[in-house]
């Protein structure tokens, strides 16, 4: 189990730091030709190293995904890093929903309490409702896709093998962004190629993996309490790359969402037999 928290921590710290990278990254090239070159490089190294590939499952997460991350990468474009990550963050409220509705998982008794804290938490730091713009929107909206591919991807990856949900996956919101780019243009530059493959890499193909892997494990609930730290490490990544500060607002969110990440690594005590 401690394995399991240690590396969904260390994904959401990865995913952190996306958030600025991105934000530079979109400077000089268009939001859906960054996506699918990120995508393509993504689904080119999961066909490469993994043999086995599962068409329907890989498909179906694929669509999901691409609505949620082409959501929330084009209200990216229109907000600041720091807010897009915060609201994005509202997914963890809607998982226990999605749970119930597909799994029949019911939260914990620390689980209830955490997910209000992680609401509360999202509103202090996406700086309250003033300012509500269409970039939040669409942040919002791919928060609800990002739920939904929680319990989907807890569910699928409990009935085949993780690394053959990855190719196909990719490929799709590789093919659907592709053809949104077109008459965009294939301008890109030298760094918006190099955040591509980091975020490829790194926070797509192996971060999905040790997803698929370890949040069976821990649960979709519990997954989504940990995942509360991403918009904590978007913010801190965004403070060093972008010098983006936060109000004293938004730190007194940070410590809200900090105390529902702790609430996520609570477990009831087994009663001992006699």
């Amino acid at each position: 189990m401690k394995k399991a928290y240690f590396w969904l921590i260390l994904i959401t710290i990865v995913w952190g730091t996306t958030f600025p990278l991105q934000k530079l990254a979109l400077n000089g090239i268009s939001t859906s030709t960054y996506i699918s070159l990120r995508f393509w490089i993504a689904s080119i190294v999961s066909f490469v190293v993994w043999r086995k590939h599962s068409f329907k499952y890989g498909v179906i997460l694929g669509l999901v995904f691409a609505g949620s991350f082409i959501a929330q990468t084009y209200g990216l474009s229109l907000t600041t890093a720091s807010k897009n990550g915060f609201i994005t963050s509202l997914y963890i409220i809607m998982v226990p929903f999605f749970s119930y509705m597909i799994e029949k998982e019911k939260p914990s008794v620390f689980q209830y309490f955490g997910f209000p804290m992680a609401l509360a938490g999202s509103y202090f730091m996406a700086g309250g409702l003033s300012g509500f713009n269409l970039g939040d929107l669409l942040t919002f909206i791919s928060a609800v896709g990002y739920a939904v591919h929680i319990v989907l991807l807890t569910i699928i990856s409990k009935k085949v093998d993780e690394t053959s949900i990855l190719s196909f996956q990719f490929l799709t919101v590789a093919i659907i962004t592709t053809f949104m780019s077109i008459g965009s243009g294939l301008q890109y530059n030298y760094f918006s190629f190099a955040v591509a493959a980091y975020t490829a890499i790194f926070a797509t193909v192996i971060a999905t993996l040790l997803q698929a892997r370890y949040q069976k494990i821990v649960s979709s609930n519990t997954a989504a309490l940990i995942f509360v730290g991403e918009p904590i490490f978007s913010a801190f990544f965004s403070f060093l790359i972008l010098k983006e500060q936060l109000s004293s607002r938004q730190f007194f969110g940070a410590a809200i969402l900090i105390g529902a990440l702790v609430f996520a690594s609570f477990r009831k005590k087994q009663q001992q037999p006699l």
